[in-house]
């Protein structure tokens, strides 16, 4: 909205830092990082009154998170309060790829809401059912989908090659829409331990931050070899902003967490993610850069299927976080390291954009 308004006055003066998606972009994240760090107390505070037993324990789960009952979930709104407000204030109105972006967070954003007010309200971790959610997270994730191609076509680009592309024609509405949805649940699964998913979340933000940076301007993207797309770099904003919020976020959700992010946040980060990526045509490279929440994902079906087959297990617990607790690992020291391993992912990625 300032951006909007400096630009009606022809960017006079000090509002001509405006311009700068640099600017926008570091403004953004300090914006959202001090907006949740004041609402961040008295809406934890309201959410303890309204909840009351807070977010159901799996009696099943390691036996140390028995400890965590009655800590209020759906924390995801005060992350996604504090990333609306900074967007909104730094973003280009103009911009269909923010649009598109934005309807996939709140999408996302209220369908993990309802799961999560299903859960808390009747006291089961099970929530609403998987078909639904699943029907409801691809419609709203095709509809961005087509957004996106309405602008930038079906191409899929392919790291490791200068100018390499496929052509997905109208497959790539299904293609991009499953990338979306992929994401945001295994993002969801992630967020299984006090500030393990928040600060992944973040390393990913930044990493995304540079790379539609670059793809956004023509000099860079040509240089390095990439799909150039006008506009992308206006999702800076957005990186920068949800960067911000998980920040604060992690400020309340670090060991003991005073808070749970729920699906409301995990759900609408991932798929936020997942759309950033389709948007600037690099899918691919975001299965590196989110490395982490692949994984994650990948132990739940595996555990799955073999389960249902043969009836034994190959991890002790799936998703692969709660194998390690399992194995006698302390929760501080499986989440220090799997932040390492997302930095080391997001570094690999980047090394990507180079590599052609």
């Amino acid at each position: 909205m300032l951006y909007w308004l400096a630009e009606q006055l022809n960017f006079p003066g000090v509002l001509n830092l405006f311009r700068y998606l640099t600017f926008r972009a570091g403004a953004a994240i300090i914006t959202a990082l001090f907006i949740g760090l004041l609402i961040g107390p008295r809406f934890i505070g309201w959410l303890r009154l309204r909840q009351g037993k807070g977010q159901p324990i799996r009696e099943d789960g390691p036996q140390t998170h028995l400890a965590k009952r009655g800590t209020p979930t759906m924390g995801g709104l005060m992350i996604l309060t504090a990333l609306m407000l900074s967007v909104l204030v730094w973003m280009n109105v103009a911009s269909i790829y923010l649009w598109a972006c934005l309807f996939v967070t709140l999408g996302f954003g209220a369908l993990g809401f309802m799961d999560d007010y299903d859960k808390v309200t009747k006291a089961s971790h099970k929530g609403l059912s998987a078909r639904m959610r699943l029907l409801v997270e691809f419609a709203i994730a095709g509809f961005a989908t087509w957004l996106i191609v309405s602008r930038n076509g079906t191409l899929l680009y392919l790291p490791f090659w200068s100018g390499g592309a496929l052509d997905l024609g109208p497959f790539y509405y299904l293609f991009g829409a499953f990338v979306i949805v992929a994401f945001g649940n295994a993002v969801n699964l992630t967020d299984g331990l006090d500030g393990l998913a928040s600060m992944p979340v973040i390393v990913a933000c930044m990493a995304f931050m540079l790379i539609v940076y670059i793809v956004g301007r023509a000099d860079y993207a040509g240089y390095l070899g990439l799909p150039h797309v006008p506009g992308a770099g206006d999702l800076a904003i957005l990186c920068g902003a949800m960067a911000g919020a998980c920040l604060a976020f992690l400020w309340f959700n670090a060991p003991p967490a005073a808070v749970f992010m729920g699906d409301t946040g995990s759900l609408a980060l991932g798929g936020t993610i997942g759309v950033i990526a389709v948007a600037t045509h690099h899918e691919i490279v975001l299965a590196v850069i989110g490395g982490l929440f692949v994984v994650e994902a990948l132990s739940v079906i595996i555990q799955v299927f073999f389960y249902k087959r043969t009836g034994r297990r190959v991890f002790k617990m799936a998703p692969i976080h709660h194998h390690f607790e399992q194995l006698g690992w302390a929760e501080s020291t499986v989440v220090i390291r799997f932040w390492i391993i997302s930095f080391v992912l997001a570094l690999a990625g980047l090394a990507t954009l180079k590599l052609r």
